[in-house]
């Protein structure tokens, strides 16, 4: 049954960061900065009572695992925005994306995704402090596959740098 919890709500998830990156698409005002920072606001909220839901904590195991899961959270979302600058800046300049452009921002991208992963092996030990081994693991697996969705529909939203007409495919 909680499978079917998760799906439903990772489903809420995803198509209401589809309606409002689709929105974003199609708006280059300040509403976009708006509309970004609501689905931020939206997925980061859903994120932790998907967890909530999930991981079937005791009053003991929530006592002890909240107050390291919000710390968790704060690096992990510093971390984030990080990706969606990344991913700003290459919407923004995809069109006419120089090849020194293009490397820095897969340079920028893989720094994100190492400090990423840096994060969530931190973690792991605080984590154990408060969950069975199990739950720690059941946690990760949650948090992994909330991401799989998300990124799943925001790879859907960026184009594909395109090969320059003219220019030799390497």
């Amino acid at each position: 049954m909680s499978t079917i919890r998760l799906i439903l709500a990772v489903s809420l998830i995803l198509s209401l960061s589809t309606t409002l990156l689709r929105a974003e698409q199609r708006d280059d005002g300040p509403a976009t900065e708006a509309t970004l920072e609501v689905l931020l606001s939206t997925i980061r909220a859903n994120r932790k009572a998907l967890v909530a839901v999930n991981l079937g904590l005791s009053d003991d195991e929530a006592a002890t695992f909240w107050p390291v899961y919000d710390r968790y959270q704060q690096e992990i979302e510093a971390i984030g925005d990080r990706l969606v600058a990344v991913i700003q800046d290459y919407t923004a300049n995809f069109r006419d994306l120089s090849n020194a452009k293009a490397t820095k921002l897969v340079e920028d991208y893989l720094a994100v995704e190492a400090d990423r992963i840096r994060v969530r092996r931190a973690y792991v030990d605080e984590f154990a402090k408060s969950l069975p081994g199990r739950k720690v693991a059941r946690f990760y697996q949650i948090e992994n596959k909330i991401d799989a969705v998300l990124r799943y529909d925001l790879a859907a939203t960026i184009p594909v740098v395109e090969e320059a007409s003219g220019a030799p495919a390497r």
